[in-house]
């Protein structure tokens, strides 16, 4: 192995060489108490940057092993010490030259807390993963701001973001416990008969759109459970918390406008994360296989059995595998249903304001004039009964227009004013008292699911001479080859390190596991299952810091978005 010494030399003997020169440093390095890689070197300044990594033995380190006992622990450490190295890179890192000359990055994380490959911890190591842009002049090699940047500027990071001496152990220990409370929570929901919980003073609001900090300026309502749906648990680090459970079935949450329906529901659809200390929503948690659905003009849709929702089309035509390139509001919301089902999805998110108004509900005086016969869609209405009954499959849906959902309601909470109320009752002896004149278009069943068998040919992620080009551009596209999957409907994706994953998933499927036989839940599960031996590191061959956890269900949207997809019915004929 060489030394920093070695790694001097070589930087003062390519200075003012040609960029391509910085080759020279690609491999391993001794660094007194660490060990430092440099994997791959750009080509070019203005290129993505070097990947290199930095080995701290555990016994230099110091973290006692209580501080990752366990996966909660172990995911909420390495997130620590990812924010811990991104403070002190960017608090030294001075942009100079070409290109991308003297950045200093590591993967930087949101509000959530997620399992990711920009620091690693074992029991005898810890490994952090960033980048460097190799300073130029022009396209020249500027070897002593390389130096300074390598050989002082990485150690004193090092020095300050992954030892356990160098950090604030009190800020270390609330921010684990914080995500072993988060975790123990989510683990006791279905046990009680839940399928999320929202603790008492929690902050759901948020900054703005594009800003997903609570909101602190104006008026800022803590949550507070109504007494009816109040539950409790026993944390193993906080004690016992109270808040609101909904509970399985059917839930609606109502109320005027600007009164906080989607911001609760905004909230639980982002339970199936943990969240840092001071989000607002650390113990407001959701079961990991919720799903939140909405219309989607314009999708591809590929062999998808959507005649639960949509049959009896003109001319005969069925929708037992149904394709088309340009799907419209009320086709996309059925088939991202049916997709998610196939896929295991046990509770489904929905908000009137994302959904097709005829896929959500078709009343009396439509039906009048409208004939069902001639009307293809049967609206979620008269389905969601039938998919709790008959898959066991929970509904949270805001709704503020249609009463009719009474009917069909276990729960109703009613936001006024950031406040929740269990409205239940008042919502059952209202539909008591005005019946409902529309007819149950639904027949006697929901119908089935078909899984479906991918075809790894038609997933390609090659592009000009290189067999494999995959990138994330934000939270809404996957670059896969040469096509771009628009995921910008798929609302639970939160960081782009979790695309940068999925996109290499998904050819990790293909190489691994689409044999033209499995299904895709079962591809799902098979790479889930490595994962969960191996952690995100299988699915790259090369040691990468920007891949961040994901669930089956944004992987198989991601799927079931490339325009290029290719499945076969199981049992059916490929084509």
């Amino acid at each position: 192995m060489s030394s920093l010494q070695d790694l001097r030399r070589i930087l003062s003997r390519i200075d003012g060489k040609g960029y391509k020169a910085y080759k020279e440093i690609e491999g391993t390095y001794q660094a007194g108490t660490f060990t430092l890689f440099v994997d791959h070197v750009q080509g070019d300044p203005f290129a993505a940057p070097s990947r290199l990594r930095v080995r701290v033995p555990m016994k230099v380190a110091g973290f006692p092993g209580s501080s990752f006992s366990n996966r909660s622990r172990k995911v909420a450490l390495a997130d620590f010490l990812t924010r811990a190295f991104h403070s002190e890179a960017e608090r030294l890192e001075r942009k100079s030259g070409s290109g991308k000359s003297g950045m200093i990055s590591i993967d930087r994380p949101g509000q959530e807390i997620l399992e990711r490959t920009s620091v690693i911890i074992t029991p005898e190591w810890v490994e952090a993963r960033f980048v460097v842009g190799l300073p130029a002049a022009g396209r020249r090699v500027l070897g002593r701001e390389a130096e300074k940047i390598l050989t002082s500027k990485v150690p004193a990071i090092v020095e300050r973001s992954l030892l356990y001496k160098a950090l604030n152990h009190s800020a270390l220990e609330t921010h684990i416990t914080t995500a072993e409370d988060a975790d123990a929570l989510r683990s006791a929901l279905r046990k009680s008969g839940l399928v999320a919980f929202v603790a008492n003073g929690s902050i759901l609001p948020r900054r703005s759109g594009v800003d997903d900090r609570p909101l602190r300026q104006g008026t800022v309502v803590p949550f507070e459970s109504p007494p009816s749906l109040t539950k409790a648990f026993r944390l193993p680090n906080r004690g016992l918390v109270r808040g609101m459970g909904v509970p399985e079935g059917i839930t609606l949450i109502v109320g005027g406008g600007y009164h906080g329906k989607s911001t609760l529901l905004n909230a639980i659809e982002l339970g199936v994360y943990n969240h840092i200390p001071g989000d607002g929503r650390e113990l407001v948690v959701t079961v990991r296989d919720a799903v939140k659905i909405r219309s989607e003009d314009g999708r591809r849709v590929e062999k998808v059995n959507i005649s639960p929702f949509i049959n009896n089309l003109p001319f005969g035509r069925t929708t037992e595998a149904f394709c088309t390139d340009n799907a419209s509001g009320s086709t996309s919301q059925a088939a991202n249903i049916i997709e998610m089902l196939e896929v295991g999805a046990g509770v489904l998110l929905l908000d009137e304001d994302t959904s097709a108004t005829n896929f959500m509900i078709r009343d009396h005086r439509m039906q009048e004039l409208v004939a069902k016969e001639k009307e293809p869609i049967t609206p979620f209405i008269d389905k969601v009964r039938q998919l709790f009954a008959d898959y066991q499959v929970s509904t949270i849906l805001v709704m503020g227009g249609s009463g009719d959902y009474f009917d069909v309601a276990d729960t109703v909470i009613m936001m006024d004013e950031y406040i929740p109320h269990d409205v239940t009752e008042r919502a059952k002896e209202i539909a008591r008292k005005y019946k409902a004149e529309r007819r149950h278009e639904g027949g006697e069943s929901f119908g089935k699911v078909t899984p479906r068998v991918p075809l790894a040919e038609s997933l390609d992620p090659s592009k000009g001479r290189r067999e494999v080009k995959i990138g994330a551009r934000g939270v809404k596209t996957i670059l896969f080859g040469t096509h771009a999957i628009d995921l910008s409907a798929v609302e639970q994706l939160v960081d782009p390190s979790q695309l940068n994953a999925i996109g290499q998933a998904m050819y990790y499927a293909r190489e691994k596991y689409m044999d033209g036989m499995r299904t895709l839940p079962g591809i799902l599960e098979a790479v889930e299952q490595d994962i969960a031996r191996g952690g995100l590191d299988v699915l790259d061959r090369r040691p990468m810091g920007d891949y961040a956890e994901f669930r089956r269900y944004e992987l198989a949207a991601a799927i079931n978005r490339l325009r290029t997809l290719i499945v076969r019915s199981k049992g059916g004929n490929g084509g």
